[in-house]
């Protein structure tokens, strides 16, 4: 998927250096924007491999969305990525599909003169007194798909102020042109090499599942990300990146063709100190540019079975054309 190549482009030429609170430093840049017609398949990265556990986990991850669940006892039992922000009993601070399904209603006591809630009679409102919001977005594709309101939130600004780790994509907008069913997605922070290529695929499979369920064509994601950024290392090694990001910078300026990644590549790993013991894999920098030398390979294509979206199982997804470049490691910042 060139744009995603293009993102990594963007945010290494024009980015600052940034540390942050996860101890791995990062180029950063600001509102990164791209869209993919999802016509043209399904925009799984082809430059480095995601399948096996890492498609597995992403498919675990969604249906974990979709469920509402506020821990990841289940989820675990699939994946590990979420189990370093769980207590012991697999409870999270923060929960997507949580505020996706089970987004809070204030008590009376906390409402304004002149606000207006829906009460426990409407239709939308679980039996717990929350809202369902995904359920509200997919009645109204059926039901009003002119609708500019098609809007869920996972951001609850009190609940983000304590969270050990606040929603990073925040919210979606569906929106219907011409008879096709879009998606766009805010996204506060992004980490290119790890998150970015999980939610372009999970909100593009959430997109045609919503499609085939409200009888739409499948239209385009739109993707805009805040804080783009990408981790460049832990110790001297993230440091290297404050001296010599100028340096990298121009050589990237010269870039004409895709091999010519592979010799920034080379001259950043003879030039930058190595990556500490324990710290490997925290610069993300050599592995994005090896994807950038990639040539990106012709999208695969998805299946979804024609079930309600509460139904879905692992076994609903098929996948379908898949050949990617070999995989690239890279370590998680926390």
């Amino acid at each position: 998927m060139q744009q995603y190549l293009d993102l990594v482009d963007s945010t290494l030429r024009g980015g600052t250096y940034k540390p942050n609170r996860t101890g791995v430093d990062t180029v950063a840049s600001f509102s990164q924007h791209y869209e993919v017609d999802l016509a043209e398949g399904f925009p799984l990265l082809t430059t480095k491999d995601l399948s096996g556990f890492r498609w597995n986990s992403l498919i675990h991850e969604l249906l974990w969305y979709l469920s509402g669940e506020e821990h990841i006892r289940e989820l675990r039992e699939e994946t590990g990525i979420w189990d370093a922000w769980a207590d012991e009993e697999g409870h999270l601070d923060t929960a997507y599909g949580r505020f996706w399904r089970r987004y809070p209603i204030p008590d009376d006591d906390a409402r304004l003169p002149g606000e207006s809630w829906p009460d426990d009679a409407h239709r939308w409102v679980n039996d717990d007194g929350t809202f369902d919001q995904l359920a509200y977005v997919i009645d109204q594709l059926e039901e009003n798909p002119r609708s500019r309101r098609l809007v869920v939130n996972a951001w609850h600004p009190a609940n983000a102020t304590v969270s050990t780790l606040p929603p990073c994509h925040y919210t979606f907008v569906f929106n219907v042109q011409g008879g096709r069913l879009n998606v766009h997605l805010t996204q506060r922070s992004g980490d290119i090499a790890l998150g970015v290529p999980f939610n372009v695929a999970a909100y593009s499979l959430l997109a045609q599942a919503v499609a085939q369920r409200t009888d739409f064509e499948l239209g385009s994601f739109a993707h805009t990300i805040v804080d783009a950024h990408v981790y460049c290392g832990a110790g001297a090694r993230g440091e290297w990146y404050a001296d010599n990001l100028d340096g990298l910078q121009e050589r990237l300026q010269h870039v004409d063709a895709k091999e010519d990644y592979r010799a920034v590549r080379e001259w950043l790993e003879s030039t930058a100190p190595a990556e500490d013991d324990g710290h490997e894999g925290y610069d993300h920098v050599p592995g994005l540019l090896e994807q950038c030398a990639r040539e990106p390979r012709k999208r695969p294509t998805m299946e979804i079975a024609d079930t309600p979206l509460d139904d879905l199982t692992y076994d609903d997804f098929e996948l379908h054309g898949y050949d990617p470049a070999p995989g690239i490691s890279f370590s998680v910042a926390e």
